[in-house]
C-alpha cells in the first residue's frame, strides 16, 4: 500500500511514541495490572483517542488507514493500550459521530475524541462470553425512559 505523507506522518509518529513511551513499561503494567493513566492522556493529546472524529469536535480529522496505522503501531509496543486505543476510536466516539445529534456530540464527542473521557462498551454475559447474538439483556423503552432487563 502506498501510504501518503499524512499517513506516513501519523506512522512515524505514533511508531516513535510508542516504541519510546509505552514499549519500556507495558510489562510492568501488564504485571501489575496498572491503568495507563498517564499514556491514555498522551495519546489524547496526540489524537490517537479520535482520530476519525472532524477538528470541530476535537478530533484529529484523520482517514481510517490513518486509524489503523496508529493501532498497529501503538499494539508493537503495547496490545493492551492498543485495545483501549481501538475501543475509543470505533465504539464510543464512532458511534456517537454516526448516530449521535449535535447536542450529544457537542456534550460527548470532544470529550471522547480528546481523551478527557474515556467510553466502553459491554458485551459479555456468563452464558454468551463474546458471542453478540446470545445476550439476554435488552434495553426495552418504556415511556420516555429505557428500561435494562437482564444480567
Amino acid at each position: 500500500m502506498i501510504l501518503n505523507d499524512e499517513q506516513k506522518m501519523v506512522q512515524d509518529m505514533l511508531r516513535s511514541y510508542s516504541q519510546d513511551k509505552l514499549k519500556p513499561s507495558a510489562a510492568e503494567r501488564d504485571k501489575t495490572h496498572q491503568f495507563p493513566t498517564q499514556e491514555l492522556k498522551e495519546l489524547g493529546e496526540l489524537g490517537a483517542l479520535g482520530m476519525t472524529v472532524p477538528e470541530q469536535w476535537g478530533g484529529a480529522g484523520l482517514d481510517y488507514i490513518s486509524l489503523v496505522l496508529a493501532i498497529e503501531e501503538i499494539a508493537a509496543a503495547d496490545g493492551a493500550i492498543s485495545t483501549i486505543v481501538s475501543v475509543q476510536n470505533s465504539l464510543p466516539c464512532g458511534i456517537t459521530l454516526k448516530y449521535g445529534s449535535e447536542a450529544q456530540k457537542q456534550k460527548y464527542l470532544t470529550k471522547l475524541a480528546t481523551g478527557k473521557w474515556l467510553g466502553c462498551f459491554c458485551l459479555t454475559e456468563p452464558q454468551a462470553g463474546s458471542d453478540a447474538g446470545a445476550l439476554e439483556c435488552k434495553a426495552e423503552r418504556d415511556g420516555d425512559e429505557w428500561v435494562l432487563n437482564g444480567y
